[in-house]
């Protein structure tokens, strides 16, 4: 009876451990982080040697992809022309979006040819300049993400738009609000996200634009300026070809609140990005614990600066410039990021038309792949 009894004793003691361990997983289940990821797949890499043989490995440490390993790949296809793949996330209809910064001390400049799958992967297609509008090999970070649905867990809002020669071509809100492009001049575009804001007439977020020439041209797009209406958020588009005329382009630009430029947070929590311009929530580091925490200050030679971002410097990280402001200047990485102890170190130089560097504001962002 003794052995029965303490059988049965067994039998209930494990059935609620069962029970016990099926609701903490249930319950964890309903509060997983995943539910606060927006982007469907996305991509990043730096490419810091552009004449690598096709399909070489990427920098390890400054490369990732969602599917894990295997990581990006590229090559040099001709002089200033690099494909970079990214395995396992090839999108069908040549959805999302992708963003190229140039890495370059001298003045040169990238723009994204084209994306599409191949296969079981995504292919992203990158040209370079020198001032001038001269093809040359050149170092680049590069991006691709690709979103769907809407987000219903905060925090944080995301959206992009690739617009063509005449109209938009997709677009994406993790609002389910719409998103709206109008020519406003020669190589001038006004873009409205609406509804990503957290706070009504607030400016928050960061955003981040990219020339896209599938004729090859060369091109550069940056933002003129941004401004809150209401809780939509407002960008000015203007593109420029190498004479630094303002020049109908092709162009994508997305728009990250709270969440990673790749669109999607938890993972990666550690995240930051900064405006030197408007401060306030669009300067913003997740680790530190909200707004006002990263730091830029001018280094030499004149129109060189170094951003600091607190903790931020771990596993395998991701950076994107875009030039902030009037007239054709437009701003690169000058190097590799660098991880200082917890910290990430970028070092930024902006440039005129003729390649000469020159003052000039900028946005900025970073990101982990955790």
């Amino acid at each position: 009876m003794r052995t029965r009894t303490s059988i049965r004793i067994k039998a209930r003691l494990l059935a609620v451990l069962a029970l016990a361990a099926g609701l903490a997983a249930s319950s964890l289940g309903m509060a997983a982080p995943a539910q606060a990821a927006t982007a469907d797949r996305w991509g990043y890499a730096l490419v810091d040697n552009p004449v690598v043989p096709i399909w070489a490995g990427l920098n390890p440490a400054r490369n990732w992809v969602t599917t894990g390993v295997p990581s990006a790949q590229g090559g040099k296809i001709a002089t200033g022309r690099f494909m970079v793949k990214f395995p396992g996330i090839g999108t069908p209809g040549n959805k999302g979006v992708a963003h190229v910064t140039t890495v370059d001390r001298n003045g040169n400049y990238c723009e994204v040819v084209k994306w599409f799958q191949s296969g079981l992967d995504e292919l992203v297609d990158v040209a370079c300049f020198k001032p001038g509008g001269i093809a040359a090999d050149t170092a680049f970070s590069v991006l691709f993400t690709v979103s769907s649905g809407v987000l219903g867990v905060p925090p944080g809002s995301h959206a992009y738009a690739q617009y063509g020669t005449v109209s938009l071509v997709q677009a994406y809100n993790s609002t389910g609000g719409a998103v709206v492009v109008a020519p406003i001049g020669a190589g001038q575009y006004q873009v409205r996200l609406n509804g990503v804001l957290g706070t009504a007439g607030v400016l928050a977020g960061n955003v981040q634009a990219t020339a896209i020439q599938p004729n090859l041209a060369p091109r550069r797009c940056k933002i003129y300026k941004w401004y809150p209406s209401g809780l939509d958020v407002i960008a000015h588009v203007f593109c420029f070809n190498q004479a630094g005329a303002l020049t109908n382009t092709e162009f994508n630009l997305s728009y990250h609140r709270e969440r990673s430029v790749t669109g999607s947070f938890a993972p990666p929590k550690y995240i930051g990005y900064l405006d030197t311009i408007s401060g306030g929530q669009t300067n913003f580091n997740y680790v530190m614990g909200g707004f006002g925490f990263n730091s830029f200050g001018p280094s030499v030679p004149v129109g060189r600066y170094t951003v600091k971002y607190p903790q931020l410097g771990v596993k395998e990280t991701h950076a994107q410039i875009t030039a902030h402001g009037a007239g054709s200047n437009y701003c690169n990485l000058t190097q590799n990021w660098l991880h200082s102890g917890p910290d990430a170190i970028v070092d930024v130089i902006c440039f005129d038309n003729t390649g000469a560097s020159a003052t000039h504001n900028f946005l900025s962002t970073f990101t982990s792949r955790v």
